[in-house]
């Protein structure tokens, strides 16, 4: 059996814990409270990726169907974390014979693997004011691989079109298709291994 003084001390520290946790979640809504989701506008963003055709000339493509959502606490996005899903059947290189190879196995395989996916795991400062090194998780063809790109932080305006506050960015980058088993048939000068990334969009809070 427990004495007094035994159950004096488990009360007050049933209280203690009870205070730590309440403290806790306090701190949890605060922060909570700080942060922005901003989500990208449709009509003012584009997402392209850029080729090597046997070594002499240069091919571009686009992504019509993606969304980018962006969480951050502070006004200069120095602590934002990135989200980027794009529908891979959305491609166009504006060659229709051209996108339907790039859709079928021997590339994106749009049937197994809908949507890429980028999920960003750190942010710092690269030179320049405004100038970040974005980190993360890239998932192409269903391979996960980390990848590290170029982000610069345009501004934010009040958009005199939707009253609201607008952010710009734009994304860049080179990644290896190879890493990512993507067109494996396809060697170079054929096409070359280095995709060039490039993102630009304006984003506002969401609603």
């Amino acid at each position: 059996m427990f004495d007094v003084a035994t159950s004096i001390y488990y009360i007050k520290m049933q209280h203690h814990v009870k205070r730590i946790i309440t403290l806790v979640f306090v701190f949890i809504s605060i922060v909570g409270l700080g942060q922005t989701t901003w989500k990208s506008d449709k009509n003012h963003s584009k997402l392209t990726f850029m080729v090597t055709h046997l070594g002499i000339s240069d091919v571009l493509g686009m992504f019509s169907d993606f969304d980018v959502t962006i969480v951050a606490a502070k006004p200069d996005f120095s602590d934002s974390k990135f989200e980027l899903t794009a529908q891979t059947a959305s491609l166009t290189t504006s060659v229709e014979k051209r996108d339907n190879h790039l859709r079928s196995g021997d590339f994106f395989n749009v049937e197994k693997n809908p949507a890429l996916t980028f999920k960003s795991s750190s942010l710092t400062k690269s030179g320049g004011d405004n100038k970040y090194k974005l980190s993360g998780d890239l998932t192409i063809n269903g391979i996960t691989r980390p990848a590290t790109l170029d982000l610069w932080y345009r501004g934010t305006i009040n958009n005199p079109g939707s009253k609201a506050p607008t952010a710009g960015f734009q994304l860049t980058g080179t990644i290896k298709r190879s890493d990512y088993s993507f067109g494996p048939k396809f060697t170079p000068p054929m096409l070359s291994d280095e995709v060039a990334i490039r993102a630009d969009g304006e984003f506002s809070p969401n609603k």
